[in-house]
């Protein structure tokens, strides 16, 4: 019997699979439990549509997100931090702090989109990624000041 995946199965099939099981399985449990639906003609017409709904999603999401990225890669962010001697700061710049102050520029991002193994220390520029979409990555400039 050849069915439609629904949903993942964990080593049977992927969403959006057609693979052909065996009759028991995809009529007592697939078909049952709403995993899979049985791969008939209406049925893989419907399934092609929608592959190719989702791939032109995915094409609107992406190209948004490289325009994203270009804007976020031509804006500078400005921190002041206190600092000693030396240049020694107190405090740091976290990745919660650069969402807020992107919010007030204009850009949603997800906090945990920004790769930063640590907050940010030291005085000067950095640079910080920011994950948009699969394969579009931004570099964000930042600088951080000593306060007066």
């Amino acid at each position: 019997m050849k069915v439609i995946f629904m949903k993942d199965v964990k080593g049977h099939g992927s969403k959006g699979e057609i693979k052909e099981v065996k009759d028991g399985f995809g009529k007592n449990f697939l078909i049952k439990k709403g995993y899979a639906v049985l791969a008939t003609k209406s049925n893989v017409d419907l399934l092609e549509k929608n592959n190719e709904k989702e791939a032109e999603m995915q094409k609107k999401k992406k190209s948004e997100a490289i325009k994203k990225k270009e804007a976020l890669e031509s804006e500078t962010l400005f921190f002041n931090l206190k600092a000693g001697d030396n240049d020694k700061v107190f405090g740091s710049v976290s990745s919660k702090q650069i969402v807020l102050t992107l919010k007030e520029k204009g850009f949603e991002v997800d906090k945990k989109k920004i790769n930063i193994e640590k907050n940010i220390e030291s005085l000067g520029f950095h640079l910080v990624e920011i994950e948009l979409y699969k394969d579009v990555v931004a570099k964000l400039k930042i600088k951080v000041e000593k306060e007066s």
